[in-house]
């Protein structure tokens, strides 16, 4: 795949902001009594590999003026080497906007991971596109990569209208585009006709799509495989069957990508992935990783493929290591990770968990 050349950003990505709160030692939120918290979004975590390999990266997002959540989320995106482009919203008063909350329980052995989103309020939820100087940034700096999310197209009517708009302009600029469908059935209770209709619009216009079994079903509408199957890897045949009725409904996409997962238990998966690229299937057979936490794993495999595709690497090459992202992720308390290097995200691929002095 080919990406323009002399850009400032390798990757940029609308999104809403918030923070999670998960309990210490992976105990249960309701019984728990110590709690941590750090800033979060889906797509600023695909982000965050790159960032991490010193990739230059920006979200375009909205802060609540005067908020100490908003001063949290700002210094830990620095931290993580993320530019922001964000608006600045008015609180107005208690009752008025606010960043979202994500209260997780990351299990543990057979108790499995709950999350509970509590997005009353999200200043998230107002962006446009005229929040943004599109023409600076697509034009002027130059961008090789727009990361959309289902997340935050089917946020609200204004963050759909965001998403297909962003990746108007990014088609004309000559800007890949990548679209993670994230389907939520709470997202789209009751919207179902208006989101199927703005998730395809996206996707037909996407050069790299990217979800789930139920992602693509739910979401895009396409025949698939039985959603949280146990055997996955006897049934890569149906994956690969799904993966070609999205290419014949989206022929501008030259990649489509899906992750595949095994549950044990809380601790211990099976992870895998296929990726197709019009010439030929790259098949990862669902591998056993131990599991810190499972959120953010399927953020830390795009974030991984992304980086590895705009850097030029073959889709075999961009799938192990995209692959290996995640389950980098998938080890860490967080729900993104920041690599040190490829060599740590290489020795996870070849299972060399040796000490590195």
């Amino acid at each position: 795949m080919e990406f323009k050349t002399n850009t400032t950003y390798d990757i940029v990505s609308p999104t809403s902001m918030g923070v999670r709160i998960a309990p210490v030692d992976r105990q249960p939120v309701h019984t728990g009594t110590h709690f941590e918290m750090q800033a979060t979004s889906a797509e600023s975590n695909v982000l965050s590999i790159s960032a991490g390999l010193k990739k230059p990266v920006k979200v375009l997002t909205a802060f609540v003026k005067d908020s100490p959540i908003s001063t949290l989320i700002e210094a830990d995106l620095k931290r993580r080497g993320i530019d922001v482009e964000a608006k600045v919203v008015f609180q107005g008063g208690p009752w008025g906007y606010r960043h979202q909350f994500n209260i997780a329980d990351s299990g543990f052995g057979m108790r499995g991971p709950r999350v509970q989103n509590d997005r009353a309020g999200e200043v998230g939820r107002t962006l446009s596109a005229k929040d943004f100087d599109t023409e600076t940034l697509f034009a002027k700096d130059g961008v090789k990569l727009l990361h959309l999310s289902g997340l935050i197209a089917a946020l609200s009517e204004d963050t759909a209208q965001l998403c297909l708009e962003l990746a108007t302009i990014a088609k004309a600029h000559n800007t890949k585009i990548s679209f993670d469908l994230n389907y939520r059935a709470s997202f789209w209770k009751d919207r179902e006709k208006d989101l199927r209709k703005t998730f395809h619009a996206i996707a037909s216009l996407a050069d790299i799509l990217i979800g789930n079994e139920e992602d693509f079903q739910l979401a895009l509408g396409i025949e698939g495989p039985k959603a949280g199957g146990k055997e996955i890897s006897q049934t890569i045949t149906h994956f690969q069957m799904m993966i070609e009725s999205l290419k014949a409904r989206y022929p501008n996409a030259s990649l489509f990508a899906t992750t595949l997962r095994e549950v044990e238990s809380a601790n211990r998966h099976h992870w895998g992935a296929i990726v197709y690229d019009q010439t030929s299937w790259t098949i990862i057979e669902p591998r056993p990783i131990d599991v810190y936490d499972r959120i953010g794993g399927g953020d830390g495999f795009v974030g991984g493929l992304l980086y590895a595709l705009i850097n030029g690497y073959d889709t075999e090459k961009a799938t192990a290591f995209g692959w290996a992202s995640g389950a980098y992720v998938a080890t860490l308390k967080e729900d993104y990770g920041l690599p040190y290097d490829e060599e740590q995200i290489w020795a996870i691929h070849d299972g060399n968990a040796r000490v590195k002095r």
